[in-house]
Formats: structure tokens, sequence, C-alpha cells
């Protein structure tokens, strides 16, 4: 129509043209965002501060988790040892001995016998005492081969079978109190002043240090290097490591990985020296003992097998006779280490707790 305002059909397209254009002109030119190479680093250094904040607090946990139910295993082992004795009237001996070649002698440990309450009666009932241990079988496995959960740690390093020839050992990291440093006395039939021996009888009654002042169990490593049958040593204790390296020779990395072992390089310890103390001799942290026990008629057996863990600060879990559990640590004065390893000395005791 003449005269008429309206744009044309043609300028209408055009228009649109350019508007379409314009926005996407207008998109495309507009930037990406994204990471850059150094926004990238820093995030990557942030998450590496992280972790490294947080690895130790986890691992502090998982250990603080593994020291506990180390010490529900401690827990256990005394509430074993209390059961045994409310059923014998006894403590477990730590074996039996007649004469070094006497066959009824039975090298089967405490914690052997007291099986039957940690919920392993089938195992104990398969023992007879008088077999050696270390070839009685059940099924077609050796017994001395078999885990008991109850004695490992689980912060135990070596927690694994030992083959030894035709024999297969577990290795067990709890030892009772076998004394000082005299174990057995063959010729007078003595035991140690601790709370296991050889053909030990002894019960609440021969306590008189009191139950909750005397160590019944505290924890040992695996597969703890040690020197043995060199038949030197007196009968005063040493006080230092370095008064016991004259005594040692060879090193043999055996020591506790047979819990049905009732000798004291085995299932036991002394406390000549306090918790953790490192015995080094040559470049080994050992263990030693002159004479295992049933070996002479006329050699008494002194040890000093050292109380170990894994554990961090410094501490070993312990149990004492009337089943609490302790917490010890490497710092106690040895004095009072030793009074708290005799069962009638009459010393005062008082442990040390991190």
């Amino acid at each position: 129509m003449a005269g008429s305002s309206q744009p044309s059909r043609a300028s209408i397209v055009d228009s649109g043209s350019r508007q379409a254009f314009t926005e996407k002109h207008i998109r495309f030119s507009r930037p990406l965002h994204g990471f850059t190479l150094v926004e990238l680093l820093v995030v990557i250094a942030i998450i590496g501060i992280l972790v490294a904040l947080l690895l130790p607090a986890i691992q502090a946990a998982r250990e603080a988790a593994r020291r506990m139910a180390c010490q529900n295993n401690v827990k256990q082992i005394a509430l074993a040892v209390h059961n045994f004795e409310s059923s014998k009237k006894t403590f477990p001996p730590s074996s039996y001995y007649y004469g070094a070649s006497d066959p009824r002698n039975s090298k089967w440990s405490a914690q052997a016998r007291i099986l039957p309450y940690l919920e392993e009666s089938p195992l104990e009932s398969a023992i007879n005492y008088s077999d050696d241990y270390g070839t009685l079988k059940i099924g077609s496995e050796l017994l001395s081969s078999k885990r008991i959960a109850p004695y490992l740690c689980p912060s135990e390093e070596r927690d694994q079978m030992r083959i030894d020839g035709d024999e297969a050992h577990y290795p067990i990291n709890y030892g009772f109190n076998s004394g000082v440093w005299l174990v057995f006395d063959p010729v007078t039939g003595k035991g140690g002043e601790g709370t296991f021996f050889p053909n030990s009888t002894l019960g609440f009654r021969g306590l008189s240090d009191g139950s909750s002042k005397t160590l019944m169990v505290t924890e040992v490593k695996a597969y703890q290097q040690y020197d043995r049958d060199g038949a030197s040593g007196t009968a005063t204790p040493v006080d230092k490591p370095a008064e016991l390296c004259p005594l040692t020779s060879a090193f043999r990395e055996t020591g506790h990985t047979e819990w049905v072992d009732g000798r004291v390089h085995q299932t036991g310890f002394t406390a000549a020296f306090t918790p953790n103390t490192d015995v080094i001799c040559g470049d080994q942290d050992v263990d030693w003992t002159n004479s295992r026990e049933g070996r002479s008629d006329t050699t008494p057996t002194y040890a000093a097998v050292t109380s170990r863990s894994y554990h961090s600060g410094g501490v070993v879990n312990a149990a004492m006779m009337d089943g609490s559990v302790q917490t010890v640590s490497s710092s106690m004065d040895l004095l009072v280490w030793r009074a708290m390893a005799t069962r009638a000395g009459e010393e005062a005791t008082e442990a040390s707790s991190p």
C-alpha cells in the first residue's frame, strides 16, 4: 500500500539475518573457561598437603585400634589362666622336666595347656603331652603350625608360619613371666622368681607380693634373634646389655616362633632388662639363654628374654596376675620392673604408663 510505514519483507529477513549473525558471533566470541596449568598445580599441592596432614591421623587411629586389639588378647589370656587355675587349683606349668633323658618330660607350653579356655578345646584335646610337640598332627596338618589368633598381636610384622625341615611352627607375641634371671635349676628343682616355671604347682597363695603387683604375661616380638646353650652365666643377673654380650656367640632368628614350646625363649620373658631395651650384641638386638630348660641335669637356666612390641610410644601391653591389663612404658625403672616380675620379693612396685 502506498504511503505504508510497515517494513518490507526483505528488510525483515535482512534484519533477522543480521541479528542471528550477531548472536552467533557473540556466542563464539565468549572466552572458554577451564583450569590453567598454574591452577592445576595449586590444586595438586593443596591435595598433597591435605593427604600429608590426614595420613598420620589415619595411621595413629589404626595403631590405636591395633593396640586395643592387643590389649584384648592380653585380657583373654589372663582370663584363660584364671579359668585354668579355678579348674586345676594351680597355674599351668611352663613345662615338665624330670631329667635330661627322662621319657616323662613334656616341653608343651602353658599356652598349649590353656587352649580350652580360649575356645580352642578341639586343639588341646588332640594333645598327648607325652608326645613330641613337633610331630603331633591334626588330620594332615601339624598342630604346631596352627595359627592361634589370641596369641598374635595385630602389630606383629611377621605374622607367618616358620618351616623347619619336617616341622612347622606358628609364632607367638605373648610370653609368660619367667622371673628376672633364673628360670629353672634342675639340681634343686627350683623355678625362677616369676609365676611360670617347669613343674610348677603354684597357685594364688604363692603370690605373697599380691596378684595385682605381680606380672602374668606381656608382649614379645616374634622371630627374635637369640643365643642359647653357651652354658655360661652366673646366679647374679646382668644389669646392662653390654654385660651380656661377652656371654653370646652365634644368633638364630627363631625366638618366639613356637607357641607349643614351653621354654623361656619361645613362650616366656624375663625382667633382666626393661621393656623394649635394645640389647645390641654385634649388630643384633638379641635375647639370650645359657642352657635351655631340660638340656642338663646340672646346669641352671638363666635367661635375658626381653619384653618387646611394635607399638608406638615405646610401650608394651601386660597383664598382672589379678587379670588387670596395663600399658607399660620402656622408661620404667629397672628395679621396679624386676619387682613386678617376682612373686614373693616383697618389693615396692608401681607401673609406669605413658
